[in-house]
C-alpha cells in the first residue's frame, strides 16, 4: 500500500488521469449526441449515469484481467490471406466500422431527416431507449479496451490505474452535461464532432488492419486537427454574434 503513496505513484495517478480524460473526449462527444436524442431530463441523467458507472465497471475490469490481456491481447487469432490478426485488431476494426455507420447515420438524421419531416417529434419509447443505452455501452467497451491498453505501459501498479480511471470517468460525467448542452445549443459544433468522429472512427478502422498495411495514425494529428476546426468556429461564433443570424436547425431522427 506504501508504493501508491510514492512521487513515482502519484506522478503516474496524474499523467494516467489526464490521459483518460483526452482519450475519452471522442467518447464524451459520441455519449453527449447520442444522449441529445433524448427528450427527457431524467432519461438523460440516467443515461449518463449508466454510462458512467459501465465506463467503470468495463475499465475494472480490463485491468483486472490485465495479466491476461498482456499475455493474449497481441496473440495471434487467426491468420487471412498471410495475415495475422489479434485481438486488438479485432476490436480495433468492428469498433471503428461501428462507430463510422452511426456516425454517418447520425449525419444524415441531422441533415436529410426521416419522413415526416414538419411532424412534431414523438416521445422516445422505451426500446429506443434502451437500444440507445445499448450503444453507448457498446461504444464505450470500444474506447475502454483501447485507453486500457495505452496504460498499461505507463503505471506499474494495478491500484494506480483503478484510481486514475475512476476519477477521469467522475470528471467525464462532471462535464458531460455542459458539453451536451454546448453541442446542442450550436449546430455547426455538433457537425464538427461528428466530423472528429468520423476521423476517430476511420483511425480505429485502419488500427484494426495493422497487420496489413504495419502502420499506425496518431492521435494526435486528430486531436489537433479537431482543437484548430473548434477554435476557428469559436471565432466565427463570436464575429457574427452581435448579427443574431437563426441559426440552422439540425433535425431531430425520430424514435
Amino acid at each position: 500500500m506504501d508504493q501508491l503513496f510514492t512521487v513515482d505513484a502519484l506522478i503516474s495517478l496524474l499523467t494516467l488521469t489526464t490521459l483518460e480524460i483526452v482519450l475519452g473526449i471522442d467518447n464524451v462527444i459520441f455519449v453527449s449526441i447520442l444522449i441529445g436524442r433524448l427528450n427527457d431530463a431524467k432519461q438523460k441523467l440516467n443515461a449518463r449515469r449508466v454510462w458512467m458507472f459501465a465506463g467503470i465497471a468495463v475499465r475494472i475490469g480490463l485491468l483486472m484481467a490485465l495479466g491476461w490481456l498482456v499475455k493474449n491481447g497481441n496473440k495471434e487469432l487467426f491468420p487471412l490471406f498471410g495475415y495475422s490478426f489479434n485481438l486488438r485488431n479485432c476490436i480495433m476494426f468492428a469498433g471503428g466500422l461501428f462507430l463510422l455507420f452511426k456516425t454517418v447515420k447520425e449525419i444524415h438524421h441531422k441533415l436529410e431527416g426521416d419522413e415526416g419531416i414538419g411532424e412534431p417529434e414523438k416521445k422516445p419509447t422505451a426500446s429506443a431507449y434502451s437500444a440507445i443505452l445499448a450503444q453507448i455501452i457498446v461504444i464505450d467497451m470500444v474506447f475502454s479496451f483501447d485507453s486500457i491498453i495505452t496504460a498499461i505501459g505507463l503505471a506499474n501498479h494495478i491500484e494506480v490505474m483503478m484510481i486514475a480511471v475512476i476519477i477521469a470517468m467522475i470528471i467525464m460525467f462532471l462535464f458531460s452535461q455542459n458539453i451536451s448542452n454546448f453541442i446542442e445549443k450550436h449546430p455547426t459544433l455538433k457537425m464538427l464532432a461528428l466530423s472528429f468522429l468520423l476521423m476517430v472512427g476511420f483511425s480505429l478502422f485502419f488500427e484494426g488492419l495493422e497487420p496489413i498495411h504495419k502502420s499506425h495514425i496518431d492521435k494526435t494529428y486528430i486531436y489537433v486537427a479537431m482543437a484548430f476546426s473548434f477554435g476557428v468556429e469559436l471565432l466565427n461564433m463570436r464575429m457574427f454574434k452581435k448579427k443574431k443570424n437563426a441559426a440552422v436547425k439540425l433535425r431531430g431522427p425520430k424514435a
